[in-house]
């Protein structure tokens, strides 16, 4: 490599410094006239991470929470005394699902349109990044399915523990009770009735009296799930009716999933526990009666017909059919046939004027002719019923039905549609009223004046001079308030907050020191790395001074 030349040779270091450069000791006391530039420092935002907790730390408890339920009046029941607990424990229950923090979807199994809405829920919060916690049928009866794994799931009797599976949830774990509430032995009808509740409605109380049922129906799932009948005892009951008549409830609907069952497991029976009911109903104030199968409301007729004619109850009963062919009766093990339900239809229309008789009927069931079928259109036409629910059969997973030959698609859909023309070609007498909307009628009796009817209705004009009864013997509870808060409730939910308070504040200690020890880590880096650079920027100008005073 050739070297480089130079015109003048330089014979030290000191060659290349002049007369007019600054000399060393110049150039140290210039140094003091440098004024040091302040980094002002957010002091807001400084404060402001100073008390959060860090990003890693949950805190359970205050969370916003959108609770989904599909399905029948047992499950919406289940629903409100799930909302209340976890509203009384501190989470917020909002009615924007997008502002929650945690989805709580209570679904229903019987039919696959319901699981499909349920399934489509649950897709939509994991790509919104929601919290999950799944109740309700579909899960109880199978949780295994795919689309459930990794999912917490609180089951249909463990709903008095919701808050735990919502909290560890929020932390980040999956958490599964799916298991029966036993008492020695023998299983309870759920969870506890006394625990704090959301009426959707602060007006009504729906109170479940028994889950399960007796029956082995070859096309429910919701067997899968409830299980084998179990009551609850009447006193429980009874006072659950009281507690609520004392928040302003002017209606109480009773629901399960087979209410003419209720008792046989517990040596009572339905008519037993609806007279003790109606001793404590108060005046104005009403009791509705939910479904019942033909075969357990057969050996009670006398009794239900007076219970019905009582004023304080409602004439109505809820009775499915099915079908009126009693080959697809058996097929589904139903345990009647089309003459018990006539015997009860005709009985209670007798005894109970003015009663309202409501029914079911499922089309295309496996194996249904289209005799068969033509026989449950005469039915319709008979009974003319004013309160009709007309369902297609769907094949439910793992159940008898869906392992028989099916009735084509299109025939079940097109057998549905006849149904419901019947249904549309008669306009009975209905029980329903409808009058102007007046926020003071809420929850209370008027004298009407009907002006017109129609299939689902009448409309009514209230009387000028007559007077408003209100039932209720206490004021209503506001829409969203919680109800049923127990003084073992509140010493529980007092030992809870203490406890959820001292993992806050232990959260916010262990927080602030670890940022002061990151803070004293930092800055002790800072220092070593400072005092590196110091040192060799002092070797370096210690060897350039004794090079130019040489």
């Amino acid at each position: 490599m050739p070297s480089a030349s130079c015109d003048t040779l330089l014979d030290d270091i000191e060659d290349i410094v002049s007369q007019e450069d600054s000399k060393p000791q110049d150039r140290h006391f210039a140094r003091k006239q440098v004024v040091p530039k302040v980094r002002r420092r957010n002091t807001q935002k400084y404060l402001q991470d100073e008390n959060s907790p860090p990003s890693d730390s949950t805190i359970p408890g205050i969370q916003k929470i959108w609770i989904r339920t599909w399905g029948c009046s047992h499950n919406n029941s289940d629903g409100e005394y799930m909302a209340g607990q976890l509203a009384a424990y501190g989470y917020k229950i909002t009615e924007n699902a997008s502002d929650a923090d945690l989805w709580l979807l209570n679904s229903c199994t019987v039919k696959n349109p319901a699981e499909d809405h349920f399934r489509n829920s649950i897709k939509k919060a994991q790509e919104e990044n929601k919290k999950i916690v799944l109740a309700g049928c579909v899960p109880q009866a199978q949780p295994r399915q795919d689309y459930l794994k990794g999912l917490s799931i609180i089951g249909v009797q463990q709903i008095d523990r919701v808050v735990e599976v919502v909290e560890e949830t929020i932390k980040g774990h999956s958490v599964r009770l799916l298991g029966q509430k036993k008492d020695n032995g023998k299983r309870l009808g759920g969870a506890r009735l006394d625990l704090p509740k959301i009426r959707k409605n602060p007006l009504i109380e729906i109170i479940s009296i028994n889950t399960g049922c007796l029956n082995a129906c070859t096309y429910c799932k919701t067997k899968h799930a409830r299980g084998n009948l179990a009551s609850y005892p009447i006193d429980e009951l009874v006072d659950r009716a009281k507690q609520s008549f004392q928040e302003g409830v002017c209606e109480i609907w009773l629901t399960s999933e087979d209410t003419g069952a209720y008792g046989r497991d517990i040596g009572t029976s339905l008519p037993a526990l609806l007279w003790k009911l109606v001793e404590v109903i108060p005046e104005g104030a009403m009791l509705r009666l939910g479904m019942t199968n033909p075969p357990y409301i057969l050996e009670h007729l006398e009794e239900m017909a007076k219970i019905l004619n009582h004023p304080r109850v409602y004439a109505f009963l809820h009775i499915p059919v099915q079908s009126a062919s009693d080959t697809v009766l058996m097929d589904m093990k139903r345990e009647y046939c089309v003459a018990d339900f006539k015997r009860v239809v005709d009985f209670l229309k007798d005894k109970v004027p003015g009663i309202t008789i409501a029914t079911d009927i499922i089309c295309g069931f496996p194996g249904e002719t289209d005799q068969d079928f033509q026989e449950t259109v005469k039915l319709v036409e008979e009974y003319k019923f004013p309160s009709l629910f007309i369902n297609q059969f769907y094949p439910r997973p793992g159940t008898p039905a869906a392992k028989m030959e099916q009735v084509p698609a299109q025939v079940k859909k097109q057998r549905t549609k006849d149904l419901s023309r019947v249904f549309h070609s008669y306009n009975p007498y209905d029980h329903k009223v409808l009058v102007p909307k007046n926020p003071t009628f809420m929850g209370k009796m008027v004298e009407v004046d009907i002006y017109e009817s129609g299939k689902h209705f009448m409309k009514g004009q209230p009387v000028s001079d007559a007077k408003v009864y209100t039932p209720s013997i206490s004021k209503p509870l506001a829409k969203g308030e919680v109800s049923g808060l127990t003084e073992e409730f509140r010493n529980r939910l007092g030992n809870h907050l203490n406890s959820i308070s001292h993992t806050s504040t232990g959260t916010q200690r262990n927080a602030a020191s670890s940022r002061m020890a990151l803070q004293l880590q930092r800055l002790h880096q800072d220092c070593a790395l400072r005092l590196s650079v110091g040192l060799a920027l002092l070797a370096l100008l210690c060897a350039f001074l004794v090079k130019v005073y040489n």
